[in-house]
């Protein structure tokens, strides 16, 4: 029961949180200021802990991505772009505190916005997207 309502919590922020929304068909994204891409950061990782004791393991994070694909099913895109930042965030560790998760989280958000106003515009989002799929693709 404890696995599924971790589950259903990431569902649910993953889906609700403009942080990780995506244009999908012409639906608009929303910007994204600092304060709120660090609170977004501090509720996924709440969601992540399993345990609750203060620090994720990649099995941890590993565990909740798969019980949120199985719950979201082969086409969604979102499981796709969590298992890019869970992959990120334990390139050189098997375990992270709430300190450095954040710190990776708005290290993320600043390298996003260009203009460095504290705000993440769908236009800086977007030209984000764009770069990484030309490396990507360049790769």
């Amino acid at each position: 029961m404890k696995k599924f309502l971790v589950t259903v919590a990431l569902g649910a922020a993953l889906a609700a949180t403009p942080a990780l929304a995506q244009d999908q068909g012409g639906h608009a994204m929303k910007d994204q200021t600092r304060q709120q891409a660090q609170k977004h950061a501090d509720r996924l990782f709440q969601m992540l802990d399993a345990n609750h004791d203060g620090s994720v393991t990649k099995a941890e994070a590993d565990a909740a991505l798969a019980q949120f694909e199985a719950m979201r099913g082969d086409n969604d895109h979102r499981g796709g772009r969590m298992q890019r930042m869970i992959d990120d965030a334990f390139a050189t560790t098997q375990a992270i505190n709430l300190q450095q998760f954040e710190a990776q989280a708005l290290a993320r958000f600043d390298a996003q916005d260009l203009n460095h106003d504290g705000t993440l515009s769908v236009a800086e989002r977007q030209q984000a997207r764009a770069q990484r799929k030309g490396q990507t693709a360049g790769q």
